[in-house]
């Protein structure tokens, strides 16, 4: 019971937030607008896929797809982060 997971108290090496420097307005609005664009991008390609689809039945089929890629893609990669903490 040694091992302590992230997040736990107390840490092993704790960051000196003084030595942080706080960003500007403006790299806050340009880091959210790339976020944004990014989460936009993301979307309006599976809606593109979607809109392809011939059927109903086959948007509905394509979506299901989507989200079990999503799902396998998230389960993969907080895996591989559990391994490195």
């Amino acid at each position: 019971m040694n091992e302590r997971s992230p997040g736990q108290w107390p840490v092993r090496q704790p960051v000196d937030l003084d030595a942080l420097e706080p960003k500007t307005d403006e790299q806050l609005y340009v880091q959210r607008a790339a976020e944004k664009a990014l989460h936009e991008m993301v979307l309006d390609s599976i809606r593109h896929d979607l809109e392809q689809q011939p059927s109903p039945l086959t948007v509905l089929t394509a979506a299901r797809n989507w989200c079990s890629r999503i799902t396998a893609a998230a389960e993969e990669i907080a895996q591989a982060k559990r391994r490195a903490a």
